[in-house]
């Protein structure tokens, strides 16, 4: 599996992911920088977590419009996977891949900890290599956490089989306990939790690892 994980000015989870998807494929993903306007022909692009631009304005919107994210959309239009991890998940929602918003925790408190989430669908080549309703465990660190949607939108990601992930014990007051959704066409997973975080004993457990592997299979 080729694979990208993209950089912001603020990102300080791309090493993690880089060495989850690194352990799991045996290939090391390609580091991208925002300001570029092209991406290497790969089969997974990753967003990682982090605070870019230090989070002012709104999280992850000055990234949202950098020049990389024309390109990342162009790909996931074309069907090429994309996953969004806690900051990644608010930059693909500010640049309009998937909907909704990341807002303030309901506490206006940084959470640190790990959460049990609930796998919603296992429809999607992220998902599939977990049962539906399985309940995972995987850590969280985040303050905008939130994630709202209208009425519209939050019947349409219902309707459509679109929420992968919902928190057990809601931690931030997502509606709907969401955790994770998908874009229509399915190729696009955001969320707030950290899968590569929970990929090897080493880390306290294998939780997370089934979510790569799948993305594994799906181009193998």
């Amino acid at each position: 599996m080729k694979s990208a994980v993209v950089v912001f000015p603020g990102s300080n989870r791309e090493r993690d992911m880089i060495a989850a998807i690194e352990k799991i494929s045996g290939h090391r993903p390609v580091t991208v920088w925002h300001g570029d306007h092209d991406l290497p022909k790969v089969d997974l692009i990753v967003i990682p977590g982090g605070f870019s631009y230090g989070d002012y304005l709104r999280s992850g919107a000055i990234a949202a419009r950098e020049p990389i994210m024309a390109a990342i959309a162009r790909e996931a239009e074309r069907g090429v996977a994309v996953l969004g991890v806690c900051n990644g998940f608010q930059i693909l929602c500010e640049a309009g891949l998937l909907p909704g918003v990341l807002m303030r925790n309901a506490g206006l408190k940084f959470i640190c900890k790990e959460v049990h989430l609930r796998v919603e669908t296992t429809a999607s080549q992220f998902t599939n290599g977990y049962t539906k309703g399985q309940v995972i465990r995987s850590p969280v660190a985040h303050g905008d956490g939130n994630y709202r949607a209208d009425d519209e939108t939050l019947k349409r990601l219902n309707d459509e089989d679109r929420i992968a992930f919902r928190y057990v014990d809601n931690p931030n007051g997502s509606i709907d306990d969401i955790a994770g959704i998908l874009s229509e066409k399915r190729n696009v997973l955001g969320m707030m939790p950290h899968p590569e975080n929970l990929i090897e004993p080493l880390n306290g457990g294998l939780d997370g690892r089934p979510l790569f592997e799948a993305a594994l299979k799906a181009v193998a």
